[in-house]
Order: C-alpha cells, then sequence, then structure tokens
C-alpha cells in the first residue's frame, strides 16, 4: 500500500548492515579480484602485506586456488611483524602438500623462529611445521616438538603435545619410542591445559601403553577438574582403562553384580537381587531370565565388545572368557577406584554435557550399588537441554534402564512425551518407559500412553502400542485391562474402511494384534475368547499382515479348549473361499494353517473335511502367480502324501510305506508343535561403552575400542616399562634426538616393524652371501682364536666422536644454535670416557647360521581388497643380474577364494611419469642417483596364467625403488580388476654383502672416519629368554656368550643383506658380564659399490637386556643415517620367537 515505507526500511537495513561492518574484514569478501594482490605483497609496508594476505586468505574461504603466489608469500615468513607472520602461517598450512620444494625453503625460519623470545611466535613456528605433514622434514619436527615440550611457555608446551599425532599420522614407526616419551613427559606437566591436550595424544598416539598413567595416575586425579572440558573427556576415558587393566573390576559394583548374578542365578533363585526387577508371580520367570541375560551381555560387551561377544555365545563353550573375571578389587581397600571416583564426583554437574556422560560412564561402571545413585539426576537434568544432547543421553540411559530397572524407575514422569519431542527421542523414551515400569507406576504411564495413541503420527501411535505389549509381558497382572483396549482398537470402523491401506494406520493395527498375540502367548487358555473374537473380526480387518497373524493364531491355538475346535470347518472353508484374493503373506499362512489343524483333527469327520479344503488349496496354490506360493504348495503336497492319498498306502511296498511314516512324523514336528512362551532375544542388541559414538550409531565406530580385560596389566609390566623409560629417558633420550635430527631424509623405514611376520629363509634367502658366520667349515677353524685387544678398544673410542658430525651435511650450525639451544659439538663430551674394555679378546666361532635366518613377509594385498586374492612379500638377498640398481623382492600369491583366478601380474603404476617434487628432492640428495633414466622400474613379471583355489606360487620381482624410504606404487591386475598397491622399500637391503676378512675392514674403516661415522645406542633383549629358561642347566659359560653372539647375528642377518666378518669375545674376570663383545659386518651399497661397515658392541651382564652401541661408517651420508636408524628399529623390535 506504501511502498515508500518499503524502499525506507530497505535503505535503513543497508545503512545499518554498513555500519556494523565499520572496523572489520568483511569488506574482503565482496571484492574477489586478486589483480592488487601481488603489488601489495612486494610492498614495503606490513599494513600493506597484511591487507593482501588478508585478501588471499578470503579467496581461500571462498574455494579458489591462489597457490600461484606461493613464492611470494614465503619470502615474509621472516616478517618481523606478528601479524604477518601468522597470516604467512596460515597460509603455508594451506599450500605446503601443494607446493612442498617452496614450503622447504621456509623451514629454516622455523627453526629460527622456534628459539624467538616471544612463546607465541614459538607455538606458531611448531604449529605450523607439525601442520606442513611432509615426510622430509618430519624428523627434524620431532626434535622440535622434543625441545617445545620442555619449553617454559604453558602455550607453546600445549602446542607440542597436539603436534603428537600430527607426526604419528605419518607412521614414523622408528620413532615410536621417541615420541610415546614425550608423551610422558608432557602427561608429567603441572600445567592442567598441557595435560589435557597430552592426553589427548596419548590417546592417539600409544592408548594401549597405560605404564605412563600408572607412574602419574594419583596426580593426574587430582588435576582431572582443572583440565579444559574436552580434555577431560580423553582423560576420563584413559584413566578408566587403567583401573580396569590393572584393577579390574569392583566387587561391589553394578558391572560386577550384572555379570555374578548370571553365574549364581542357580545358586540364588529364591533370593531377589537389587539388580534384578522384580516381576509378576504369574510370568516373573521369563522377564527376569530375559533381564538377566541382558544385564549380562552389558558387562560383558563393556569388555569383550559386542561382536566378539555374540560370537562367543553363540558357539559351543560359552564360558571360555569366565575366568578373567574372577579379577576384582573392593573399592574399600582400592585408593586408585576411591581417588578416581572423588575426582569424577564433581563433573557429573559440569556445564559440558559430554563431560557429564563421561564422568556418569565411570560411575556405571566402577562405583557401588548405593553410589551409582548419583548419576541419576545429572542425566535427567541434561534432558533439559538441546534435542542432540537429549538423544545421546536418552541412549545410554536405555541401556542402564534395561540392565538396572530400579535406578530409573521412581523417576519415570521425566520420560513422559512432550509435544515438542521428535520422533526419535519419543521413541527412546517409549522403550526407558516399558522398561522401568512397576505396579506402582503401570496405571499412570497407561493413561500417558492413551493419550499417545491418539497422536497424530501413526508411526509414534504403533510404537506406543508395541511398549504396552512389552509392559504387559513383565507386568502379567495388567494383562485384561490391555486387552480390553487392545480389542477395541481393532473393533473400530476406520480399520475396516478403505483406509485401511494406509501405512501408519495399519501399522497400528498389526502392531496392536501383535502385542494381543504376545499376551495370548503367556496364558492361551485363558484367552481363548479373545481369539474367537479376533477370527470373527477377520471379514473386516483388510491389512494382510493383521489377517495373517490371526490366521496363525487359528492354527497355532487350533485345539484350544471347546469352542475354537468346533469353529474350524466354518473359519477353513471361509480362507479358502477367500484365497484367491489375500495378499502373499496371508495366502502362506492359510496353508500352513490348514496343515495345523489336519494334524491335529479329532475326528475322522473332521479330518475329511480338512482334507478337503487342503486339497483344494493346493490345487488353487499350483496356479498362483507367486512362485513362493507355488513352491510351498508343492512342498506341502509331498510332505502329506500319506493324508492326501491314504489309498496307495496299502498297497505298496514296505520301503515306501516307511517313508509315509516318516513323512507324517516329519509333518508333525514342523507344524504340529507350539511356540514357546519368550521375549525378544537379548542378543539383538548391541551395548558399546557409555559415552561413545558407537552407542549412538548401534555399530564399532572407527577408533571404538572396548575396556581392557580385567587386570590384564600387571605390577611387574608397570615395574618394566617406568625401569625401562628410566633407563632410556637419560643419554640415550638425547641420543635418540640427536641422530633424528641428522636425517633430514628420515621416513617410514620401519614401516614393516608393524606389519612383518617371519618367514624361513628358503630358496634365494640362503645365498652364501648372506648370514656364513666364517666361509671355512666348522671342523676346520677352531672355535676360539686368541688376538689383541688393540682394535676392539680403538673402536671403542672412536665409537664417542662421530656425536653430531652427521648435522654438519643437513643443517647450518647457526639454525641448530637457534633452536636446540646448545653447540653443535656438545655431543662429544663422552670422548674422554673410558671404554669398558680391558686386556685381551677371543675371536669366536659361531657356526653355520644361515639355516636359521628368517626374513619377515610383509602384506601388499589382503583378501578382503583382493577380492580372495592374498599377496605377500619379502625381501630377497639376491643381487639382481640386470642392474645394481634393482632389489630382489619374492612376491607370494595365494588364491584364497573358492573360484579360479587368471591373469594376475603386478605393473608400474606410475610409467613415464615424473616424480612428486618434493620426491624429486629427495632423490636428488645423495650423489647415487645419477643414471638411473635407463634402468626399468619394474622388471617385466612373468603373468600367472591360473591360480586354483587354495593354491599358491611365487615369483621373483625385481625393482628399482625412486628412494630407499619412498614407497613405490604399482597396479596389480587380477580377472582383469585393477588393485593399487603400493611397495614400501626396506634400507637393509639396498646393500649386498661382501666377504672381508678382519684386516680389509678395518683399514676401510680408517678411510671413513669423522663425517662418515654415526653412532647410535639402543637395548637388545632376544637372548634373555633363552638364557633365562636354561637357567637351571649345568653348560659351560661361554654358552651365553655364544647365545649372544647367535642372537645379534641373526637379528641383523634376518633383516639386512650383510656378511659377518668376525665376533671378538672379551676374556675378563667376571664371566657374566658381556662388555666389550664386538660383531663386524661388511656390505656394499647397491647403487654406488661404496662400502658400508656396521659395528655393533655390547655392554651388559649376559641374563639383562643388554646395551648396544651401533656404528655405521659409510660415506653416503643420508643413507648411512638411515640405515643406522634401521638397524636400532629392529634390534629393539623383539623377535616373534620371544612374543
Amino acid at each position: 500500500m506504501f511502498p515508500q515505507f518499503g524502499a525506507t526500511a530497505e535503505t535503513f537495513s543497508k545503512a545499518s548492515t554498513m555500519v556494523f561492518r565499520i572496523g572489520t574484514d568483511a569488506h574482503l569478501y565482496d571484492d574477489p579480484e586478486d589483480v592488487s594482490i601481488a603489488p601489495l605483497l612486494d610492498s614495503k609496508f606490513d599494513s600493506e602485506k597484511c591487507e593482501a594476505l588478508k585478501r588471499l586468505l578470503a579467496l581461500i574461504a571462498q574455494g579458489f586456488d591462489v597457490s600461484n603466489f606461493f613464492p611470494q608469500v614465503v619470502k615474509n615468513v621472516a616478517s618481523q611483524s606478528l601479524e604477518v607472520k601468522k597470516l604467512v602461517y596460515l597460509y603455508l598450512l594451506h599450500y605446503a602438500e601443494k607446493r612442498p620444494n617452496e614450503a622447504l625453503l621456509s623451514i629454516n625460519c622455523f627453526q629460527k623462529d622456534l628459539g624467538d623470545p616471544n612463546p607465541l611466535v614459538r607455538a606458531w613456528a611448531l604449529r605450523t611445521m607439525a601442520g606442513i605433514r611432509l615426510h622430509v622434514i618430519a624428523p627434524i619436527v620431532l626434535v622440535a616438538v622434543g625441545k617445545c615440550a620442555r619449553d617454559p611457555s604453558v602455550y607453546v608446551r600445549k602446542c607440542a603435545a597436539n603436534a603428537l599425532p600430527k607426526l604419528h599420522d605419518l607412521r614414523l614407526e622408528e620413532n615410536t619410542t621417541t615420541i610415546e616419551e614425550i608423551v610422558g613427559i608432557l602427561l608429567n606437566d603441572h600445567s592442567p591445559s598441557v595435560v589435557g591436550a597430552a592426553a589427548a595424544a596419548f590417546a592417539s598416539v600409544c592408548p594401549n601403553n597405560l605404564s605412563f598413567i600408572g607412574r602419574n595416575f594419583q596426580r593426574l586425579c587430582e588435576i582431572l577438574p582443572d583440565v579444559e572440558e574436552w580434555g577431560q573427556i580423553i582423560l576420563i576415558g584413559i584413566l578408566l582403562r587403567f583401573v580396569i587393566a590393572r584393577h579390574g573390576l569392583v566387587r561391589e559394583s553394578v558391572m560386577f553384580s550384572l555379570h555374578h548374578s548370571e553365574n549364581c542365578k542357580s545358586e540364588n533363585d529364591g533370593l531377589e537381587s537389587d539388580t534384578k526387577f522384580p516381576l509378576g508371580e504369574d510370568n516373573g520367570e521369563l522377564g527376569c531370565n530375559y533381564e538377566s541375560d541382558l544385564s549380562h551381555m552389558v558387562s560383558q560387551c563393556y569388555i569383550e565388545g559386542p561382536d566378539e561377544y555374540l560370537s562367543r555365545s553363540s558357539s559351543i563353550n560359552k564360558d571360555s572368557s569366565e575366568i578373567r573375571w574372577q579379577c576384582f578389587t573392593s573399592i574399600r581397600s582400592n585408593e586408585d577406584v576411591k581417588i578416581l571416583l572423588q575426582c569424577t564426583s564433581p563433573l557429573l554437574w559440569s556445564n559440558n554435557s559430554a563431560v557429564l556422560l563421561a564422568a556418569a560412564g565411570v560411575h556405571w561402571i566402577m562405583a557401588s550399588r548405593d553410589d551409582v545413585k548419583r548419576i541419576v539426576k545429572p542425566l535427567l537434568f541434561l534432558l533439559r537441554s538441546s534435542n542432540a544432547s537429549k538423544y545421546v543421553v536418552l541412549c545410554n540411559i536405555q541401556v542402564f534402564g534395561k540392565a538396572m530397572p530400579s535406578l530409573f524407575a521412581p523417576y519415570f514422569e521425566d520420560f513422559f512425551v512432550c509435544s515438542s519431542d521428535s520422533y526419535h527421542i519419543k521413541a527412546l523414551k517409549l522403550d526407558i518407559l516399558a522398561s522401568i515400569a512397576t505396579d506402582t507406576s503401570i496405571s499412570q504411564i497407561f493413561k500417558e500412553f492413551q493419550d499417545y495413541i491418539r497422536d497424530p503420527n501413526r508411526r509414534f501411535a504403533a510404537d506406543t502400542i508395541a511398549a504396552l505389549g512389552i509392559c504387559v509381558q513383565r507386568l502379567p497382572k495388567m494383562a485384561n485391562t490391555c486387552l480390553e483396549g487392545l480389542l477395541a482398537l481393532t473393533r473400530q470402523e476406520f480399520f475396516a474402511s478403505d483406509f485401511g491401506s494406509v501405512d501408519g494406520e495399519a501399522n497400528v493395527l498389526v502392531q496392536a494384534i501383535m502385542s494381543i498375540k504376545s499376551i495370548i502367548r503367556q496364558d492361551p487358555l485363558s484367552h481363548e475368547k479373545v481369539i474367537i473374537q479376533l477370527v470373527r473380526s477377520l471379514d473386516s480387518i483388510k491389512v494382510p499382515a493383521a489377517r495373517a497373524m490371526i490366521i496363525w493364531m487359528v492354527g497355532e491355538y487350533n485345539s484350544l479348549g471347546e469352542l475354537i475346535p468346533r469353529m474350524l470347518t466354518t473359519v477353513l472353508k471361509y480362507l479358502a473361499w477367500c484365497f484367491t484374493s489375500e495378499a502373499l503373506e496371508t495366502k502362506l499362512q492359510i496353508l500352513n494353517t490348514t496343515v495345523k489343524v489336519l494334524l491335529c483333527a479329532r475326528s475322522e469327520e473332521d479330518r475329511f473335511t480338512f482334507e478337503k479344503v487342503l486339497s483344494y488349496l493346493l490345487e488353487l496354490a499350483k496356479c498362483d502367480l507367486n512362485y513362493d506360493v507355488r513352491d510351498r504348495a508343492f512342498f506341502l503336497k509331498k510332505l502329506l502324501s500319506s493324508y492326501l492319498d491314504p489309498q496307495g498306502v496299502e498297497g505298496e511296498p514296505d520301503c515306501l510305506s516307511k517313508n509315509k511314516d516318516l513323512s507324517r512324523l516329519l509333518a508333525k514336528s514342523i507344524f504340529g508343535g507350539q511356540a514357546k512362551s519368550r521375549l525378544p532375544e537379548p542378543g539383538n542388541h548391541r551395548i558399546y561403552l557409555p559415552g561413545s559414538l558407537s552407542q549412538i550409531v548401534l555399530h564399532a565406530a572407527p577408533g571404538y575400542e572396548p575396556l581392557p580385560k580385567p587386570c590384564s596389566l600387571t605390577i611387574d609390566g608397570l615395574e618394566t616399562n617406568a625401569s625401562g623409560n628410566q633407563a632410556t629417558s637419560g643419554p640415550s633420550v638425547t641420543d635418540d634426538l640427536d641422530s633424528v635430527s641428522g636425517s633430514l631424509d628420515e621416513e617410514t623405514a620401519s614401516y614393516y616393524s608393524s606389519q612383518g611376520s617371519s618367514v624361513d629363509s628358503s630358496g634365494s634367502h640362503g645365498s652364501d652371501e648372506t648370514g656364513s658366520a666364517n666361509e671355512n667349515a666348522d671342523g676346520i677353524d677352531p672355535l676360539i682364536q686368541f688376538s689383541d685387544a688393540g682394535h676392539a678398544h680403538k673402536e671403542q673410542n672412536d665409537a664417542s666422536h662421530s656425536g653430531s658430525a652427521d648435522f654438519g651435511e643437513l643443517m647450518s650450525k647457526r639454525a641448530l644454535e637457534s633452536w636446540l639451544d646448545e653447540q653443535p659439538g656438545l655431543s662429544n663430551v663422552n670422548t674422554n670416557e673410558p671404554s669398558p674394555i680391558h686386556g685381551s679378546s677371543a675371536r669366536i666361532s659361531i657356526g653355520d647360521i644361515r639355516g636359521e635366518i628368517k626374513r619377515k613377509s610383509y602384506v601388499l594385498l589382503d583378501p578382503v581388497n583382493g577380492n580372495g586374492l592374498k599377496v605377500d612379500y619379502s625381501f630377497s638377498s639376491e643381487i639382481s643380474s640386470v642392474s645394481t640398481l634393482l632389489v630382489c623382492i619374492e612376491v607370494s600369491f595365494k588364491n584364497c577364494s573358492m573360484e579360479p583366478m587368471s591373469s594376475i601380474t603386478l605393473f608400474d603404476e606410475e610409467s613415464g611419469k615424473v616424480l612428486d617434487s618434493a620426491d624429486q628432492a629427495l632423490t636428488m640428495t645423495e650423489s647415487s642417483i645419477t643414471s638411473q633414466d635407463d634402468v626399468p622400474t619394474i622388471a617385466s613379471m612373468e603373468e600367472i596364467t591360473s591360480l586354483e583355489p587354495d593354491q599358491s606360487m611365487t615369483r621373483i620381482l625385481q625393482v628399482r625403488f625412486h628412494h630407499h624410504l619412498l614407497p613405490l606404487k604399482l597396479a596389480l591386475y587380477c580377472n582383469g580388476k585393477r588393485h593399487p598397491v603400493k611397495l614400501w622399500p626396506d634400507i637393509g637391503y639396498f646393500i649386498k654383502a661382501v666377504p672381508l676378512d678382519i684386516d680389509t675392514f678395518i683399514d676401510k674403516e680408517s678411510h671413513l672416519k669423522g663425517m662418515f661415522e654415526y653412532t647410535r645406542s639402543c637395548t637388545f633383549s632376544d637372548h634373555t629368554g633363552e638364557l633365562n629358561s636354561e637357567k637351571g642347566d649345568s653348560s659351560a659359560v661361554t654358552d651365553k656368550f655364544l647365545e649372544i653372539c647367535r642372537s645379534l647375528a641373526l637379528k641383523m642377518l634376518s633383516n639386512a643383506n650383510l656378511f659377518l666378518v668376525s665376533v671378538d669375545m672379551p676374556i675378563a674376570a667376571n664371566l657374566d658380564d658381556a662388555s666389550g663383545l664386538c660383531l663386524r659386518f661388511s656390505s656394499e651399497i647397491l647403487s654406488t659399490l661404496k662400502p658400508c661397515l656396521i659395528t655393533i658392541t655390547v655392554k651388559g651382564k649376559c641374563t639383562e637386556p643388554l646395551n648396544i652401541s651401533i656404528k655405521v661408517n659409510c660415506e653416503e651420508t643420508v643413507f648411512g643415517l638411515n640405515l643406522l636408524n634401521r638397524i636400532v628399529n629392529f634390534l629393539v623390535e623383539p623377535s616373534h620367537t620371544n612374543l
């Protein structure tokens, strides 16, 4: 009417919008043009650079690709302006993976910023370095995180904790120990914010290493209320897992009683457990057994997981895990449980719903039966929050209520449905009300249900009727009252009208008859008239599923009472008359019911009538359009041939007569019995830990883990881990960090350590170059040869001088000083340390151990992803005759399916492609890459034309890896289908064994000193198992030294292509001291034929874990460092025989 008013209002709206945007950066989103960005980035004013960077970030937020500005942005990374630096870091995080070469140029600036006095700058630098996520800089980031974990600033230490999961995602298995040690340091921090971030890192990096928690348990519990909310959730779960693994279940808790009530059920039949809800007298045993089974399942699923529990419960031996439940503790005597419950009690009233639910889960599992009531009111309070939170809470209350109905029974009114509730929340509330209903509350619940049935949402009304049926099954005294209302629903004229086919109304009717059927099952004899009333309503009920259930009741209770048998003839004739117009499920039920009635006929006259009706129905069914009906008719006619054709039985032979008798017996066993009264199987439920995502989606979400087995963490395990970490937390930690920082190219070289499995070294693995302790026969050389100890003494002293010479090749001296806060030569402080080797040594022979070498096998393609094809590979010690750049790999193909496979072969997926820029940067770091263009990436493999089921075949593959740390992408073809796979290299097989005598070895070693010598130390314990098992034997003392030498030699030769040059044993007064034991190995790099020498020196007692010093002498700096890290990794890893 007044358009000028509308225009004025629009003007006012625009003006107010402009006013609100004053002083903000919202205008950057209005102009997406990037024409003026480049000059601004090159400006000498920080304000203009900020403007350009903000424009770039605005374009990124809108989905534009602005990576072409990367070089100009990187130039500003060294800016003195904090705002510019922060914006540059954000840009780098977004595009580092796209432009890795340019991102690597800014690493020096990050390192410099790590030593900045401003903690914000240090934190930004660390976050950016960890966020780039390139394998090339992962070792540098690890050292930076280790330094920042001890930073005086709380914020920097928190950023270090947040960076650990990012490092762990890069799969740096050989540095896992170092990462876990940093996690332990951060868990011991005094700042609550750091502890919360460290808990998240612990859950991501080493969730099963609960020894870290054991050393700090009490302090972590005390600091828990002060940790930030999302850190509290993770820390609560960690502490709960530790208590379960260390102490087991609490004897007074609900969980223990739920399980124990199942085991003692037969002994306490006359007693009433407080965890079971009292049921009615008539059928109380049925509901009690169901709830007992469900309660038992709750407690078991928390520990085992639903899938493992259901698979075990379906097997014959159902009690296989009962012994684990004998581990329990008492809340009165266990201080750990007490302090955990005390520290989580205040969190039951947290503002964060997730924290509250996590704390409630701890009390539900660990608190006593009297104290578990504390969780009720906080959980009910959460029902006033948002719909999403309300749904999550109700999902957990649903499990609590079913396992322990008396817990929420007094608060049934809180679960009454509100008009604003969504359908899913209404359904959960109905299920909870049906689970917690009691004799005193059922009348009020029934009144609510009467209103719910009139709800316009007919799906909700059908659920209400189903809940009503469950209530009656639990409380049989209310059966008559419920039946009247349910029968009234079936008599409504609405269902007889044309609207009866509407899905919503049909579901209501079907659910009503299902509830009536479940009530009749409890006491059929007293409900005979109810069945007759339903049968009389068949003419008015048009819903097929409802008609089928009523017809089923006719057949199931055909001999019940006096009235039903007399009406069967009329009912069957009516059903035969309307058979052709019925739906599929109704037709099938009519056939089944007629057979049941025939088998239970009381007189010959009735039997004759029923046979005629059945014959008529079978003739109709034979011509039906649905094949299910036709198949059922043919089956019944064959099964009941003795009833339908009795005249033919008299003149048949005895064998045919016996077959007729068997068919009658079979028919009665199939159709003659009555179904037993029962509730739904508890095995249909999926129960997960309270508060978990899996409990909401009802399947195991990614990352879900059940609780650990009770008492699986022993005191010995805690002490061993504690002592092990104390032993390595001193110099060896520094050594690990220093050696990691020296290798810029260190990547996931130990990818295999988590997947490897031992395979015998047969065929190509048994070459003469890989495992001979000495080339001559055992009978020719003496066992021990005495020699001078000068060489060993010299090596021990030389080893200490190699501290950080390797850093110079990869980093500048000033960069190291700026971010490590130490001088490059500080690692040489041990040069004057006296050598543990004194006096003479004896050169010993350990015999021919080639037959004991076991090489690891790795999975290239598992049967799940390969449609039944399993492909494993292991590295061979063979040397390629085609080129020295090729590594020989033994690939095993196995058909695990039931069908033959054909045309199996491997191809290079990246043939003709240029390497990734980051990979190219890696590849060109070594001088060995000079003329590789002429060598193929993969030599042609002989195709496997056919592979029968359960058949295995082996092929030798010759592969040229682009780098000794980067995987090779291949394509495996089978049956015409392509399967992309990754072949991970093992640097231990980029060398070949070269036989040398001891003099030649020492001469070559003398030319590879200084910057070509790299040293690390580790702990070796493979020999302890064998020595401890033979502790009582009266064997020679030298057997201990031989066992140590054989264990070390086998470990080395099983993981790398080496030649054992010599084994020197010290001659000392202490016969249990292995200090000074020295093993030497020789090899050459395949690509350059440059020598690579390895010396292992032992220190420690024979029967204890030994301190091993590994020294590598090699001209190729990066290769030598990475080989050294690989050796340390597999020496620390326990052998499979000792697992």
